[in-house]
């Protein structure tokens, strides 16, 4: 057993949290919350301070989402938290290990209504209705226990964010009775089922035309799925967190358009670490919540949360982690699997046709083209909500796990280009590139003096069309052009990016986009590149992502 130490409670949650793995920290110090940053400077702890603490979220969440490691992050509480939920529910969303550190009211006021500094009426209580779970830090001789019981609870099962909260004068005192006790050790997972197993694999055994679907879950198991697919010759598809599981540049490899294109033939469909998002609500109807699906192929999910079997009831359930559920299928199907040698040429021929489809949605896939061109196969694509971000679901191959970061089902506007600068601190020798809308950049170009002042070499693509482009087409769709928020007036992009001290260029087309970003992406230094666009002049992205009918026909 370590020795007892004297420190203050916010050192020994700075020290509990290294013990755990943390060597990054994002974050804005503030008054209940100082012996924290003081613990970070006596320690040597790496701190990205932000300009605001959703941005220090989203930086911890792109930390986590580009490395699957805990991202940490430390602020205020009550209206310090309070600024990170959008970040917290995109991380709960996208099954991201996010650790939330900060503050409360001093332990005589906690509970107590008196309107002390930042107090919520109950902020863990808020906390949990957001994220997996909060925990508050009454003794400091617990904080070792607690932190480390946190970081079991964020990376057991499916994966997500938790907080660590301690009173303002519980942080500063020093105690006298503090034991750092080793990191965790324990990550709970559910064993597996040898019967649903063989359920699966007999069904998968009989199947002419399996198909696979990845999401977030499966990204730690790409050679496991791999080895699945290639087995059954089975192509593998996912609509956003799932994507670059199995290479798109691999035969088996394919966009969610050529899924589509294959999906009416599909007898099993095997969903790995996956809500199925796009199979049962995109392609049926995101209105009508269908709960054990009727017709369509025998549905087999693999999936490490219990709670999804409930949730989308299928055929037949595999309860368990994506890379031991989908080992233990290779190996009982290894003599059994007799795959339809015919399709190969199928699947090819879908993805040519995709491909060929989807040529129309211009200008975004004439930039996307040159982007992919440039960018290196395991760098970092962070898109956001925006005509681009939508184009690239389909758009943009993905050749490595984890190089494409989302926001999951949340849809979070805004988290892209603050996202891809923790995605940069995580993974400083790779490549990153934000692709964000105007609209999506302002909610955070704040965070444009954090990457100057740390050296954050993520390069930003601001497809600038003056406005929300996707509010814009519904209000001319479905509202007789009745405009309200669509447009607004931007800045000056470039010179807004070097008042900031990061490079600032201007381009209006895929041809002057190429050796700009080239340029950018050698240089590795924080840059703006403002590409002119005209409003409204988007070709709509939608009607490959709501595929209710095979496109291709």
């Amino acid at each position: 057993m370590p020795d007892k130490q004297s420190m203050s409670g916010g050192e020994a949650m700075i020290r509990s949290a290294q013990a755990n793995g943390i060597k990054t920290i994002f974050g804005i110090p503030g008054a209940q919350i100082y012996p924290m940053f003081d613990a970070m400077y006596r320690l040597n702890m790496e701190t990205v301070v932000s300009k605001h603490e959703q941005g220090a979220a989203y930086m911890a969440f792109g930390y986590a989402k580009a490395t699957g490691n805990p991202g940490a992050f430390a602020v205020v509480p009550g209206p310090g938290v309070l600024n990170t939920t959008a970040a917290l529910c995109t991380a709960m969303g996208a099954t991201a290990p996010v650790l939330c550190l900060t503050g409360q009211v001093p332990s005589n006021y906690l509970g107590q209504g008196r309107g002390h500094l930042h107090e919520l009426k109950d902020q863990a209580g808020t906390l949990r209705t957001i994220i997996k779970d909060a925990y508050h830090i009454s003794s400091p001789a617990e904080t070792s226990s607690t932190v480390n019981r946190s970081f079991q609870e964020m990376l057991s099962n499916r994966p997500g964010p938790v907080s660590v909260e301690m009173c303002w004068d519980t942080m500063a005192q020093i105690h006298d009775d503090i034991v750092i006790q080793p990191g965790n050790k324990t990550i709970e997972k559910p064993g597996l089922n040898e019967d649903e197993i063989s359920l699966a694999a007999n069904v998968l055994a009989k199947a002419k035309n399996p198909l696979i679907m990845c999401g977030a879950g499966a990204q730690h198991a790409s050679e496991e799925v791999m080895a699945l697919a290639d087995l059954l010759q089975a192509p593998v598809t996912a609509l956003r967190s799932g994507r670059g599981v199995v290479s798109e540049d691999h035969e088996l490899g394919i966009s969610s358009v050529a899924a589509r294109a294959l999906f009416d033939e599909v007898d099993v469909l095997v969903g790995i670490g996956s809500r199925l998002e796009m199979i049962y609500m995109r392609w049926r109807s995101m209105d009508l919540y269908e709960k054990s699906p009727q017709g369509g192929p025998t549905l087999i999910r693999i999936d490490i949360d219990a709670n999804e079997m409930d949730r989308l009831v299928p055929d037949f359930p595999v309860l368990g982690d994506a890379a031991t559920a989908c080992t233990a299928l290779y190996n009982a199907l290894a003599n059994k699997v007799k795959p339809n040698s015919g399709r190969s040429a199928s699947i090819a021929t879908a993805k040519a046709k995709a491909r060929q489809a989807i040529e129309k949605i211009q200008p975004q896939m004439a930039y996307l083209d040159v982007i992919r061109e440039v960018l290196p196969r395991d760098g970092f694509f962070v898109p956001e909500l925006s005509q681009m971000g939508f184009t690239s679901y389909y758009g943009f191959p993905i050749y490595e796990p984890r190089t494409y970061v989302t926001e999951a089902f949340q849809g979070t506007l805004g988290f892209g280009f603050q996202t891809s600068l923790g995605v940069k601190v995580a993974c400083p020798d790779k490549a990153v590139v934000s692709v964000t809308g105007d609209g999506g950049l302002m909610f955070g170009i704040q965070e444009l003096a954090t990457a100057v002042a740390y050296d954050i070499g993520v390069i930003t693509l601001v497809f600038n069309n003056q406005g929300f482009a996707n509010i814009r087409r519904d209000q001319t769709n479905a509202y007789a052009g009745r405009l309200i928020g669509a447009d607004f007036n931007n800045p000056d992009f470039v010179k807004l990016a070097e008042s900031f001290g990061a490079a600032g260029y201007r381009c209006n087309s895929p041809e002057t986009l190429k050796p700009i970003l080239e340029k950018a992406l050698r240089e590795d230094k924080p840059a703006l590149i403002d590409i002119v666009l005209p409003r409204g002049g988007e070709i709509s992205p939608w009607e490959f992502i709501m595929m209710k009918q095979n496109p291709l026909v």
